[in-house]
């Protein structure tokens, strides 16, 4: 009786643990000359968001061009399906990918969470991905919307919690974002801004609190800080236009980000007694090369601390939600990180805010 107590603390204070990811993407990608010819964008000005981004391709849902080769505007209804059946798609390839690297089965995950701000359905997209990919009847379900590009770091602290509080059981945390599902083409700067900068992708990453999985398997996940900036609320939002809905990024968001990053990075640091030297990887959304520089100038990181950010801007863009894990997948593959090292992932979105975890091999 008291050997089965003892084994049941034990697995009480395990730490939360990431064992497994697996990103996907649609199957076609597109420079950004071709993206900015589909849109039929010819002034000087809005030609040099696409190619003075510092994103070479993404990886887009694009419908076929009209008799004029250029885009035309998809209409609602149509948006509503492509991000559904984009999900799916690219949700099933990074589910799959994970549960195979970490060698379980979709029977095997007790919960899962789906994140997305790219469009809205009912019943939301765990339902669906249940239904898709066989989940098993009882899983716990959980549908975050509307949080933007940091959601993916809330959704991690949402499975984080679960996992903790369930000892032993597998939560799975699936990002998901068709952001060419809430393209606006309208000539404008301001969509032309969005529109150069977002791309469409999954990632999926199950995270669990055992004494089964060791450092090599995944990261422990420590803790979580955040810094909500609610001055600037309207910096990053959806507006209604002519009865759809059209992304409005702010051009100030980078100074914004910048000026307040070092917050809860450092609130987090000293809860935990640590400096920021003590940090050996970083992790951060690939929110764009001004908030990518901001980040770097205001807390003292180099280029190479950000290489897995500027690789995934480079050849993915702005994903949204799901681009931080693809920071993370990279890292992982370099076979650089050591027993005991220490990680900082960070993602950015509306609100604004600022998310941030503390991540210990």
């Amino acid at each position: 009786m008291q050997s089965n107590a003892t084994e049941l603390m034990k697995r009480s204070i395990a730490s939360p643990r990431a064992i497994g990811v697996g990103t996907a993407n649609p199957e076609t990608s597109y420079d950004q000359e071709a993206v900015a010819d589909l849109f039929g964008e010819k002034a000087p000005r809005i030609r040099k968001l696409f190619t003075n981004s510092h994103i070479e391709k993404r990886y887009l849902y694009l419908p076929k061009p009209g008799p004029t080769g250029l885009l035309t505007q998809e209409d609602i209804a149509s948006q509503q399906n492509k991000h559904l059946q984009g999900s799916l798609e690219m949700g099933d390839k990074a589910i799959t990918k994970c549960l195979s690297e970490s060698e379980l089965t979709v029977k095997d995950i007790d919960a899962v969470i789906c994140v997305t701000s790219t469009g809205f359905i009912c019943p939301g997209l765990s339902a669906h991905i249940t239904k898709k990919m066989g989940f098993r009847p009882d899983i716990r379900r959980t549908d975050i919307l509307g949080m933007g590009c940091s959601a993916g770091m809330n959704g991690l602290q949402s499975a984080t919690d679960y996992a903790r509080a369930n000892p032993g059981k597998k939560v799975l945390l699936l990002a998901t974002e068709v952001c060419s599902a809430a393209y606006y083409i309208d000539g404008s700067v301001t969509t032309a801004v969005v529109n150069s900068l977002f791309g469409d992708g999954a990632a999926a990453v199950v995270i669990t609190a055992d004494d089964e999985h060791r450092w090599s398997d995944g990261p422990s996940i420590l803790d979580f800080e955040s810094e909500v900036i609610t001055d600037n609320i309207d910096a990053l939002r959806y507006n209604l236009v002519k009865g759809r809905l059209s992304f409005y990024l702010d051009r100030d968001v980078p100074y914004v980000i910048g000026s307040n990053i070092h917050k809860p990075i450092q609130r987090l640091l000293e809860r935990n007694n640590m400096k920021l030297r003590d940090i050996d990887h970083w992790v951060i959304h690939s929110g764009g090369k001004k908030v990518i520089d901001s980040i770097k100038y205001n807390i003292n990181v180099t280029n190479y601390d950000v290489r897995h950010t500027l690789s995934v801007l480079r050849d993915y863009g702005n994903m949204s939600s799901c681009s931080f894990l693809f920071s993370y997948d990279l890292l992982r593959n370099e076979g650089v990180v050591n027993e005991g090292d220490i990680g900082m992932a960070i993602a950015m979105g509306p609100g604004v805010s600022i998310e941030t975890a503390l991540l210990r091999w």
